[in-house]
């Protein structure tokens, strides 16, 4: 592949807010080498006024198009006019839409952004949100009984990210840390409701995080003991001991150290899942 083919413009057309298409380009686009899209993203386009503005730029700036719309008149429109530029068209919805309506018997609604919705899905995930907020890295301990999962683990295990992203599926995520010479109160790590899971990682990929981390946060060097924060030895022991709370507890461990946020949060909805499939008192996992 010569140099000039790596580079292409990618445009990416929704009527909602994109965000499914985003990861769903991401994704895609992952799989291939030595390519650099000049990515165009157009969310919100609802109006026939809307389209013809995208479509003009898509004509000025050639390049496949990929496109969520649920309006059949929106969507052959984009269709038409990118056969007659002669540039690839996918409508990526399409064929899963497809496949339920024809199981359910029924036709979809055709409404831009159903998923957005403000339901009670939608509350549910801004509640989560602001309890991850509210129970981060161990400030808050009072009121942990009311969360979904909580997160254990050393400094710079993704914990609060991690709980960030769960609480955007809806699920009442909490952290608590793990700090060389500060005791968690036993009765905080024997909750009956929340499912703990341990996070661990290798204690080279933490040096290099918590590495990074000093380096970009002035404020973080003056607060820390950096000879104790970066000491292998100390890193190695503190995992150590992660390793043995975990094992003491029987909780599900998951190792972070090449696990992206994503791929981390995905097997704790797994393992939330199946919880609940044993135990039908458990509260359901919602994958809104």
């Amino acid at each position: 592949m010569n140099k000039s083919s790596r580079q292409f413009n990618l445009h990416l057309v929704s009527d909602a807010t994109g965000t499914t298409l985003l990861g769903l380009a991401r994704a895609c686009l992952a799989q291939f080498e030595g390519i650099e899209p000049n990515q165009k993203f157009w969310p919100l386009v609802r109006t026939q006024r809307q389209l013809d503005a995208v479509l003009q730029k898509i004509e000025e700036m050639p390049g496949p198009v990929i496109f969520t719309f649920v309006d059949p008149k929106m969507r052959e429109r984009l269709m038409e006019r990118c056969n007659h530029l002669g540039i690839p068209c996918v409508p990526v919805l399409e064929p899963i839409m497809k496949a339920l309506s024809a199981h359910l018997g029924q036709h979809a609604k055709s409404v831009p952004g159903a998923q957005h919705t403000m339901d009670e899905d939608y509350f549910k995930r801004v509640a989560a949100l602001d309890f991850a907020m509210h129970f981060d890295d161990g400030r808050m301990l009072d009121g942990l009984k009311e969360a979904d999962v909580i997160l254990v683990g050393v400094s710079r295990t993704s914990k609060t990210p991690t709980c960030l992203f769960l609480a955007r599926r809806g699920v009442k995520a909490a952290n608590i840390p793990l700090v060389p010479g500060v005791s968690v109160p036993p009765e905080y790590l024997q909750l009956e409701r929340p499912l703990y899971v341990g996070l661990k990682v290798t204690p080279e990929r933490l040096y290099q995080m918590r590495r990074s981390r000093l380096k970009a946060d002035e404020e973080a060097r003056s607060k820390l003991d950096e000879n104790a924060y970066l000491d292998l030895e100390k890193i190695e022991e503190e995992m150590r001991e992660a390793k043995r709370l975990f094992a003491k507890h029987g909780w599900p461990v998951i190792d972070v150290t090449k696990r992206s946020i994503e791929e981390t949060s995905a097997e704790i909805m797994s393992i939330l899942q199946s919880r609940h499939d044993k135990d039908k008192d458990t509260p359901d996992v919602p994958f809104s």
